[in-house]
């Protein structure tokens, strides 16, 4: 631009007539030369403030790049989470029982009258439940005089015995279990993260605490199988303290050979399966597998995806899963066990909107009896240490019991407002070993291990009335005598519901709170309000250790129990929950 200007003067000059020229004065030549200076230093100052404004763009330019790429590597992720507090009112009324510890001291001080483990059995099968009783709570007379259960003989040493001195054991009586009002806080931080445009990282970060306390405060008394906030499978998933720990991590890899075929591997995301979504709120399911499965562990999973023949049944997913439940590490070769493990099926037969329906199948191989980071006092033990001066671990040792095998399904849908589903259950314990007290999987006091069947029925339906944002939920479930679920990551704040072996009813109240416009559609903001009534039939919900006894059975000393035993529970809660 500069260069054409002074070019176009220089022709306007040398076309400017001759006459022009003639004889200037010396004082119009010094006005022309000033003028042409004058010029020539402005065109100067255009062409540096071009230059300066071609550099700041090419600088600006550079910065835009960088910080694209800067861009296009955080857009590969995501962070999410959800926030919830909880109050929780309970009140357990518990049944009277033997304890495991009083009949393994009966049991230790026969042993020390010279009678084996199996002539004490052996002697307490061969009498009835009732005698078996008087046995307990008259044992130092039955003792006097040679363990004899016969009327005549016992009936003249009761009438010569001190009333003053204690004559045997005593059941623990009927208990009530009260918590007027316990709160927590949950906070979870979910993660995704693009590898490539065929893998995927996954995760989410759990913090999960009672107010006041760093341990779990529903450890205690009845709620004894629900205090295993160690043990893998239910980490993050009771109240603790207040570390953030990994609750899921893995990678998905997808379209592999160009195939409806993914493979995944890491923390699996395997708590709170269809249909927890409805009661909980969150509007989608959580989970692959059907909630019967709610076990955090981890494994792998290959699966495929597919459209199905009919439209009414938009697409499946099957895959195969598989996963470890309990690492045995090196063991001495004379004490060796086996790892936990779990293998099985899951398909989505039915995948299409609120249309859903999954069916399961799973093997739970060398199922342990003492998990890991857990602890379970060995009574017989304690009462021959205290009996007869032994010098054992007073602990349960570990020892693979055999396996249980389970299948479950759930078909779910909607009818305008109203969403429903129905589910149910099959598992079978196969026992093959028998550990040091002489339980085995539903078998207690070295009976013969065998098979055992048990089932689940549950359903449920929720109305939605968007109108005013509120949701109403109905559900039951019911489970027989030797029914098992794979529940130790439930979600209920005591006794996880889908264990009860008896019947359990729950109603609930779910409103979307007024808080303006959400910013996304993932943010949602709402209180939950629930009721749940459990009724027991028979006791050891939730555990595969030891045989169920009928709660209106518990005076037979066989029958013992290592905690105590609920009869019915009444539960209420409130949640403020809010997803971003």
């Amino acid at each position: 631009m500069v260069k054409r200007t002074l070019g176009l003067i220089l022709v306007a000059l040398m076309l400017l007539p001759a006459g022009a020229f003639a004889a200037p004065s010396t004082a119009d030549l010094a006005r022309q030369i000033d003028m042409l200076t004058k010029q020539l230093s402005d065109l100067q100052e255009q062409l540096n403030e071009v230059q300066d404004t071609t550099y700041d763009n090419a600088d600006s330019v550079e910065l835009l790049e960088t910080s694209a790429e800067k861009w296009d590597e955080h857009s590969r992720f995501e962070f999410f989470g959800d926030y919830r507090f909880r109050m929780d009112y309970s009140d357990t009324d518990t049944e009277a029982y033997w304890g495991a510890g009083e009949v393994a001291s009966a049991m230790a001080v026969m042993v020390g009258d010279g009678f084996s483990v199996d002539q004490v059995l052996g002697m307490m099968n061969s009498v009835s439940a009732a005698d078996r009783q008087f046995l307990m709570e008259n044992f130092n007379i039955v003792r006097s005089v040679g363990y004899s259960m016969d009327p005549a003989v016992v009936g003249p040493a009761m009438m010569a015995w001190d009333p003053a001195v204690a004559t045997g054991y005593e059941m623990t009586p009927k208990n009530n279990y009260e918590n007027d009002i316990l709160y927590t806080n949950r906070f979870r931080l979910g993660m995704k993260a693009k590898i490539s445009d065929q893998m995927e990282f996954k995760g989410r970060l759990a913090m999960y605490k009672a107010w006041g306390m760093q341990s779990n405060p529903t450890s205690n008394g009845p709620y004894f199988m629900n205090s295993f906030t160690e043990m893998d499978g239910a980490t993050t998933r009771q109240p603790s303290d207040s570390i953030v720990r990994v609750d899921r991590a893995y990678i998905n890899w997808t379209g592999i050979a160009d195939l409806p075929i993914w493979f995944s591997v890491g923390r699996r995301p395997t708590t709170d399966g269809p249909p927890a979504h409805l009661r909980m709120g969150t509007g989608k399911r959580m989970a692959t597998p059907v909630n019967f499965m709610d076990y955090a562990f981890d494994g792998a999973t290959l699966g495929a995806v597919f459209n199905n023949p009919f439209e009414f049944m938009g697409y499946s997913k099957i895959r195969f899963c598989y996963g470890r439940g309990f690492e045995a590490g090196p063991t001495e070769t004379s004490n060796e066990l086996d790892d936990m493990d779990f293998g099985g099926l899951s398909w989505d037969i039915i995948n299409k909107g609120p249309r859903f329906m999954n069916i399961q199948a799973f093997l739970a191989a060398n199922i342990i009896n003492v998990p890991d980071g857990v602890t379970f006092a060995n009574p017989m033990e304690l009462a021959m240490n205290d009996v007869l001066g032994t010098n054992f671990n007073g602990t349960l040792d570990q020892e693979n019991l055999g396996d249980i095998y389970h299948i479950s399904t759930v078909y779910m849908d909607k009818a305008a407002d109203l969403n429903y589903f129905i589910a149910g259950g099959w598992s079978r314990t196969d026992p093959d070993g028998v550990d040091e007290m002489g339980s085995t999987l539903l078998g207690s006091w070295w009976e013969d291990p065998g098979q055992k069947d048990g089932y689940c029925v549950y359903g449920g339906v929720r109305y939605d009335m968007d109108d005013y944002g509120l949701k109403f939920g109905l559900e039951y479930n019911y489970g027989t005598k030797n029914w098992i679920s794979m529940t130790p990551a439930h979600d209920d704040m005591t006794q996880a519901k889908l264990a009860t072996r008896g019947h359990v009813g729950e109603a609930y109240l779910i409103w979307d709170l007024p808080v303006g416009n959400l910013l996304s559609s993932k943010t949602k903001a709402f209180m939950r309000l629930g009721y749940q009534h459990y009724e027991y039939e028979y006791t050891g919900s939730g555990n595969w250790l030891g045989a169920p006894a009928d709660i209106d059975e518990l005076s037979d000393p066989l029958k013992a129990q290592f905690f105590a035993p609920i009869d019915s529970m009444d539960q209420v809660y409130l949640t403020m929950e809010a997803f971003f």
